[in-house]
């Protein structure tokens, strides 16, 4: 990246990690092969960010709608999970980086549960860079969950600050761009209420491929968007 790239860097860029039942397939291994290689390269996509000073990191790693995956796939994800989380999270942690796990987190399975929910709590205190993880995570239950919230308190003069104040990401900046890996051209339930005014990335790479390289890719076209949220652009 150029010195003037790196004027332009966003705050919160967000992943949805896709391809890696493809990766697998197309190099004819077991599709939890393919998952064990996008932990790899989340753990590459947050050193990246890291080292390049974004301030916050999110990654789709399990939606509402995975649940209709095979049961021997998602037991290997959150296996996968609950060992990230009691290994290269520790680490992060030790760096001080702050990590969440947003989503409907009481249904996933009790080892897992247990795993971020230590890893969180040892992070919280942590001011470094955020690393979020949606995990049973879907857009409009979000939402949903939101308006409830609000419904149950008795608030009648609600606002958008008001359902803000309700996600799971309150107090947090919304992504400035939303990075989308395997070619797939779509939002797949993430983030809808944050998104109203991110940028997006579409990449061709499948996500265990990913690394610096494609961070660096995705920081420079940020760069060089023109970003007005409805205005227009002054001239002179």
């Amino acid at each position: 990246m150029s010195a003037g790239d790196r004027g332009k860097l966003p705050s919160h860029v967000a992943f949805i990690m896709d391809g890696n039942g493809r990766w697998a397939k197309k190099r004819m291994l077991p599709r939890k092969m393919g998952h064990r290689q996008g932990v790899k390269a989340l753990e590459r996509v947050v050193d990246a960010c890291a080292e390049r000073g974004i301030g916050m990191v999110t990654f789709y790693a399990f939606s509402t709608e995975n649940w209709a995956r095979p049961q021997e796939e998602i037991d290997a994800l959150f296996d996968m999970v609950a060992e990230f989380a009691d290994t290269r999270m520790t680490e992060y942690v030790r760096r001080g980086f702050r990590i969440m796990f947003m989503g409907e987190l009481s249904a996933l399975p009790d080892k897992t549960k247990d795993a971020i929910a230590r890893i969180s709590a040892a992070a919280k205190d942590n001011t470094g860079m955020i690393v979020n993880i949606a995990l049973n995570y879907g857009g409009r239950d979000e939402i949903l969950r939101a308006v409830r919230t609000v419904v149950g308190s008795g608030v009648k003069d609600v606002d958008e600050q008001t359902l803000s104040d309700c996600m799971y990401t309150a107090g947090l900046p919304d992504p400035d761009v939303i990075v989308r890996s395997s070619g797939e051209k779509r939002l797949s339930n993430f983030m809808l209420w944050q998104a109203a005014y991110s940028e997006f990335v579409f990449m061709d790479d499948m996500w265990p491929d990913f690394g610096a390289e494609q961070v660096d890719a995705v920081l420079k076209e940020y760069a060089s968007r023109d970003r007005r949220y409805g205005s227009v652009k002054r001239i002179g």
